[in-house]
């Protein structure tokens, strides 16, 4: 285990004021304050990946404190080829995935023996520049994508990431993220509209 001090050298800059790459190198020195202050900048950005992954749930909080453990546990191996909360969001993006996959497992097992399906909705109160009932229809649309096609428009559409940094987040050819994201975008046309209906 990694013994922490509490703040870099008297030399150092404020943390709030480092780059990044000086507060990466704080962190793997030790610097308890530096891995705080890396959290602080990049938890709003992770926290918004998982809700829009898997919905307001106490998962998509467990998504995030699992982010950052993960990369906290691998930080001497983080070879800083993109920003951290590139890096970061690829580590949310694959865990919510995973979740979301043996959430599905669950809901089959828990299945009525009647062939009725148990729905529940899960997904976030509040999308960014979405106002009211428009944010809980396309929270409601995006958990009838399939995982793939989520996590592209999360990160693409929602999180704002060009069609390039979702390929390198995905890992995954640019064709595929172009073509997930036309087919999603067809699928959640269809949905809204559904819902602007009822």
């Amino acid at each position: 285990m990694r013994n922490f001090t509490s703040v870099p050298a008297k030399n150092s800059p404020p943390l709030h004021a480092m780059e990044e790459s000086d507060l990466l190198l704080a962190v793997r020195q030790g610097h308890s304050a530096a891995m705080t202050e890396l959290v602080e900048r990049n938890i709003a950005a992770v926290s918004r990946v998982a809700k829009a992954m898997l919905g307001n749930t106490p998962e998509a909080e467990d998504v995030v404190q699992e982010t950052f453990i993960r990369f906290w546990s691998h930080i001497n191996s983080y070879r800083h080829e993109a920003k951290i909360s590139t890096f970061l969001t690829r580590i949310a993006i694959n865990l919510a995935i995973n979740e979301s996959r043996r959430h599905q497992k669950r809901q089959a097992v828990e299945r009525p023996l009647d062939g009725m399906t148990l729905n529940p909705q899960r997904f976030p109160q509040t999308v960014q520049n979405t106002p009211g009932d428009d944010a809980e229809h396309l929270h409601m649309a995006l958990q009838e994508l399939d995982d793939n096609q989520r996590a592209v428009v999360v990160l693409r559409m929602l999180q704002g990431y060009s069609t390039k940094e979702t390929a390198q987040i995905l890992d995954i050819p640019l064709g595929t993220v172009l073509s997930r994201l036309s087919r999603a975008l067809d699928k959640l046309k269809i949905i809204l509209i559904k819902y602007d209906n009822v």
